[in-house]
């Protein structure tokens, strides 16, 4: 067994859309938006909550943070039964960039970091993706840029795309939530064959234009038949934002998740993001939906360990890379 380390770990991950459109369950893009989480042996177990983006999340050993960690000291041998557990997270809960597959995948990585790092990513990515059931978001927080990826219930298999470097993320966060499970309750239970066929030609599309960094031909793949349609009604002026922002500068437009996060793919070298924001909150605020824009990159790393300062807490070195 490899050494603990008593000192600690201290870990960022990026946040995550999933399915880009067409690729349902299937494709992933990490964002640079981050939560960060810092674990070390203790004699009690405690919790450091930061942000109002963990208000109201347990802080006893029904947080998911600490049982998940405990996975894996059980997967690699180890014993760590107390944990002292920091986070900070600036990525807003349940609106569909991967808040809990961010916290899965911290969790993971940091408890692993701790331990020596006995397992290996693709272990990890399988236990991510068996709490999350499906690997859209896990994997893109682990790995970073842009994945697709396959499950079979037990094992996943992720090829990583790097991002085109032209390429912008504009995602439009409306002020209110929307669970997973409520989003999955609206689709239908089968699709017809054309639908089917429908989407997994512009999934493949999609995935090859990316990485061959053909944003001319995003739009177009970037239709989807398989959830949107059927989502439409839980956030109000969505197929309008996927009908017409490519007319205001979007190379093309999706429901980030299970929503209500609406994300728009720009070229970096358009003239048009002043336009392409207006749009958003314009249609957005004809059906009295409040949002916040954000401006991102897609991030090129995943999960990585940052160097622990025991003289600064960890909400002192975020606050500090904040405004650095």
């Amino acid at each position: 067994m490899s050494m603990i380390r008593s000192s600690g770990v201290r870990v960022q991950v990026p946040a995550s859309t999933a399915n880009l459109g067409p690729g349902f369950d299937t494709l992933g893009m990490a964002l640079s938006l981050y939560s960060w989480i810092e674990m070390k042996p203790a004699d009690t177990t405690v919790f450091h909550l930061y942000g109002d983006n963990l208000d109201g999340l347990p802080k006893d050993k029904s947080n998911l943070i600490y049982t998940v960690a405990q996975s894996v000291f059980a997967e690699a041998g180890a014993h760590i039964p107390e944990l002292e557990i920091s986070m900070y997270s600036d990525i807003p809960l349940t609106r569909g960039l991967g808040s809990s597959a961010s916290a899965i995948v911290g969790a993971l990585y940091a408890a692993n970091v701790l331990i020596g790092s006995p397992l290996p990513l693709a272990r990890l990515l399988d236990m991510a993706t068996a709490l999350e059931n499906h690997p859209d978001n896990v994997g893109a927080s682990l790995y970073g840029g842009i994945i697709t990826a396959v499950w079979d219930g037990a094992h996943a298999d992720i090829l990583r795309i790097e991002p085109p470097q032209q390429l912008e993320v504009l995602v439009a966060i409306p002020e209110f939530q929307l669970s997973t499970s409520k989003a999955r309750e609206a689709l239908p239970k089968q699709v017809s064959l054309g639908d089917a066929v429908y989407n997994v030609s512009h999934t493949s599309m999609l995935a090859a234009a990316l990485a061959m960094g053909r944003l001319d031909l995003i739009s177009a793949a970037m239709q989807d038949r398989l959830h949107q349609p059927y989502r439409a009604s839980l956030v109000p002026g969505m197929m309008q934002i996927l009908e017409e922002a490519t007319q205001h500068g979007a190379l093309g437009t999706a429901l980030s998740g299970a929503g209500p996060t609406l994300l728009a793919l720009v070229d970096a070298q358009s003239e048009q993001g002043e336009q392409l924001e207006a749009f958003l909150l314009k249609v957005l605020k004809s059906h009295d939906i409040t949002a916040r824009m954000l401006w991102l990159k897609p991030c090129t790393h995943g999960a990585q360990e940052l160097t622990m300062d025991k003289e600064s807490s960890l909400l002192d070195y975020v606050r500090g890379e904040v405004k650095a």
